[in-house]
């Protein structure tokens, strides 16, 4: 008698047990999502704008919490150090995933990321990419990549291109244009890509590989001329100009792009839970056009496929890093 009330007992339960599992308690309070940037830039409204879209699923809100990007090491090991809390998430990045540790570690009077991206930090989704273009000064007459090469080859070292700083991705675009093409050219590196667009314009430098957001203005003004994107495929936004793939030199490519992490150690589910929420935001078609007012093209797909664009995205920029001897000055 006491089995049998025992079992009719463990049935009743069975239910409530099963909603527990559908609706698991996580999260249980407001989640914070780390932007390692300021506040304003692309990487800022990537990430607002899908907190915004992960908290209804979620149905707790998610916190933005800016930091410097001179400190984007010490926010993304504060994200990397959380143990198995999944509240906390990171914007990450192609340079602070797969630039920032292999230069970091290939000079030798800095010290190594104190977090492995690929050992601390989960991958949850690919949150945006942004298409990069390279762009020449007006002035200088150049309208295609084949004048643009001979001109180069003919004063090996005379042009200058800017870039947004040692090691960034407009740094690294550049020197993997120079290799591909048998091309050389100074490097004039500035704190961000802002100012390295205004010298572009006042010619100072003669050409750079920039974001596609921070030069368009530009290119429409006719300040500066698009000779080539740097992606798979054209910009929707300048859709005359053709990919370096097209023109040849498929390696030649650099878009920027934008992840969401949280600690590796965070619970399984939980970051499933992260997941759906984030693929169900950027699948909002006001997320998506708000991307894209911005040049970003919302990204999707499992935490899986994110890990493995992780890892081919570091392999190619490690390489490069090591073979050009990279490094912070």
């Amino acid at each position: 008698m006491i089995t049998r009330r025992c079992a009719l007992a463990g049935l009743a339960l069975l239910p409530a047990a099963s909603a527990r599992a559908q609706h698991p308690s996580f999260p249980d309070r407001p989640l914070t999502m780390i932007v390692p940037f300021p506040p304003g830039g692309p990487a800022d409204i990537f990430g607002r704008r899908l907190a915004e879209g992960m908290a209804k699923p979620l149905g707790k809100p998610v916190v933005v919490e800016n930091k410097d990007d001179r400190s984007v090491v010490s926010a993304l090991d504060l994200v990397a150090k959380a143990s198995i809390d999944a509240h906390i998430m990171a914007i990450t990045s192609a340079s602070t995933s797969a630039i920032m540790p292999s230069v970091l570690s290939n000079t030798p009077f800095d010290p190594i990321t104190p977090y492995d991206p690929t050992r601390d930090l989960a991958p949850i989704i690919l949150v945006a990419r942004v298409q990069e273009v390279l762009v020449v000064n007006a002035k200088l007459g150049i309208s295609d990549l084949k004048t643009l090469i001979a001109r180069l080859k003919a004063a090996p070292g005379k042009f200058s291109f800017g870039s947004a700083g040692v090691a960034s991705i407009t740094h690294l675009a550049m020197e993997l244009f120079e290799r591909e093409t048998g091309t050389k050219a100074l490097h004039v590196p500035y704190r961000g890509a802002a100012p390295a667009t205004a010298d572009l314009i006042a010619g100072q430098v003669q050409m750079a590989i920039l974001d596609l957001p921070v030069v368009l203005p530009h290119v429409r003004s006719g300040a500066l001329k698009a000779i080539a994107v740097t992606s798979d495929r054209r910009a929707a936004l300048l859709p005359d100009v053709p990919t370096m793939r097209e023109l040849g030199y498929p390696r030649v490519n650099s878009d920027n792009w934008y992840g969401l992490v949280s600690p590796r150690t965070s619970i399984r589910a939980n970051r499933d839970r992260l997941h759906a929420a984030a693929a169900e935001a950027l699948q909002s078609q006001a997320l998506i056009d708000a991307y894209a007012a911005v040049g970003g093209i919302a990204g999707g797909g499992t935490a899986e496929d994110f890990a493995r664009f992780e890892r081919r995205e570091t392999e190619k920029w490690t390489q490069l890093i090591r073979v050009a001897n990279i490094r912070f000055d």
